[in-house]
């Protein structure tokens, strides 16, 4: 009865804490030399790409010329983490600056999942309306309200054809009537348009299609030749699925090209911030919906107006609770009275050490619906923890996941391991789960009950509440009991 109260007394106070929030007469004040040249800003967000598939990430086989060149005119981040490996969840972190877990988005927007976001809200595209940027959105949205994550415009365009995305955004960034915030998404590389029965293994096709799209030539990969991750099984069925998702990845890649082309060709991409990143990991398992290293560390690539210290990668701990403040930074409309739970990455952009950025947190809660399994992550430079608050549940599956050739392949095979890990503490995961990622990449290694770590141990879990605590985390209760 007593933990009952509890939680309604801090369900009530978070409500009322959010009502104040909502009801603060607060305003959005571009700064006079923002205002004298605000820059545009293109947001181009992936679905489910790994840092690791790209050329300037170190991928040697996979072909992405076009944002290898954007990272060689602007900044890499090699530590930028989502903080929860799920597509509608993580969108509303990228656009609202808050945890899902106080966003209200805990998990997919669509169908019988149903996952919303909260009215008081505001939202990255909302604020720059409010500076007085054109706002506009093409492709995958997967959010919701609309009202919450509003945009003037939404372009028409398929999101799986990007090269045909950006030519529909031709008229939008050629109008230099006000400074605008294009969010650009496309749905490759997602796993989806079926079975290629018609190849060896046959895997999935990633979005790939005999007729190919417009605009766009078609690169394809050899299965001997992809680079298998080590989290992932060096079998025929991984390296066929490896081969169908490179191609669906330089197809994102001629689309930013094409999107940049188009930028130049109005007069506007030396006035344009442009990032990209992917929502979560890789759309296999031990990656997408996973708080693993594949699952949250991903391509961060921005580049910017005048930067001078072009090229360079940088170390700094960021994730996507940083991108909504850092783009209202460079667009001089951070609001007086509205108060984000990252903050702007902008001072670091052109370091290569960025010191004061050495911890950062992840929280997630649902993928689909049938998917409960919260987490909670505490990540420094050296040493990682994760919170498996429902450790009592086997680790559930995304349904295109578990029906992967990959996954399926490499039971049929017998195998009790899939990469470095055991399919045993795959699915039956213990309640932390301690890394050194120093001397354990691969976070193969549990040392959550080794007495020489005892006191990391209880170092994290006290950093971990903090956070819960400063975010308005509703599951903090579940330190007190279960």
């Amino acid at each position: 009865m007593q933990s009952n109260v509890n939680r309604r007394q801090f369900l009530q106070r978070g409500a009322a804490g959010a009502a104040a929030v909502a009801l603060a007469p607060w305003t959005v004040r571009p700064s006079q030399a923002a205002a004298d040249k605000q820059p545009n800003v293109v947001l181009i967000v992936s679905d489910d790409h790994g840092r690791g598939d790209l050329g300037c990430y170190g991928n040697p086989v996979i072909k992405t010329p076009n944002l290898d060149a954007l990272a060689a005119e602007g900044v890499r981040f090699t530590n930028a983490f989502c903080t929860t490996a799920s597509c509608s969840a993580s969108r509303s972190v990228i656009l609202s600056g808050l945890y899902n877990h106080y966003n209200g988005q805990y998990g997919h927007q669509h169908s019988y999942h149903h996952f919303i976001s909260f009215d008081y809200v505001r939202s990255l595209p909302v604020l720059l309306t409010q500076a007085g940027y054109r706002t506009g959105r093409i492709g995958k949205y997967h959010v919701a309200p609309e009202e919450i994550y509003k945009f003037d415009v939404a372009l028409r365009g398929g999101s799986r054809s990007p090269a045909e995305m950006a030519n529909n955004c031709k008229d939008f960034v050629a109008d230099g009537s006000q400074p605008f915030f294009l969010y650009f998404c496309t749905s490759d590389p997602h796993r989806g348009g079926g079975k290629a029965t018609d190849l060896p293994h046959a895997p999935d096709r990633f979005g790939n299609r005999d007729q190919g799209y417009p605009g766009v030539k078609e690169v394809t990969y050899d299965p001997q030749d992809v680079v298998v991750p080590d989290f992932l099984p060096d079998i025929p069925e991984c390296r066929a699925e490896l081969a169908q998702y490179y191609q669906s990845v330089s197809r994102v890649d001629q689309g930013v090209g094409r999107l940049i082309e188009m930028l130049k060709q109005a007069g506007q991409y030396d006035n344009t911030v442009v990032i990209y990143i992917s929502d979560n990991g890789i759309a296999f398992p031990g990656a997408k919906t996973t708080l693993y290293e594949p699952g949250m560390n991903l391509p961060c690539i921005v580049r910017t107006p005048g930067q001078k210290n072009k090229g360079i990668a940088c170390d700094g701990l960021v994730n996507y609770a940083d991108l909504a403040p850092t783009i209202l930074d460079f667009a001089g409309a951070t609001p007086s009275d509205y108060e984000f739970q990252g903050r702007s990455f902008r001072p670091v952009l052109e370091r290569q050490h960025a010191e004061g950025w050495d911890t950062t947190y992840a929280s997630h809660t649902f993928h689909e619906i049938t998917m409960y399994y919260p987490m909670r992550v505490v990540r420094e430079r050296r040493y990682k923890l994760i919170w498996n608050i429902a450790h009592g549940l086997e680790y559930p599956f995304a349904s295109d996941l578990w029906a992967s050739a990959t996954w399926q392949g490499n039971l049929k095979r017998g195998n009790t391991t899939y990469g470095k890990r055991t399919i045993d503490a795959y699915l039956h995961r213990a309640k932390f789960e301690l890394y050194d990622l120093q001397n354990d990449p691969h976070e193969a290694v549990n040392l959550a009950h080794d007495p020489a770590h005892q006191d990391k141990l209880k170092q994290m879990q006290v950093k971990l509440k903090a956070f819960q605590k400063r975010t308005k985390d509703p599951w903090i209760l579940k330190w007190e009991y279960e």
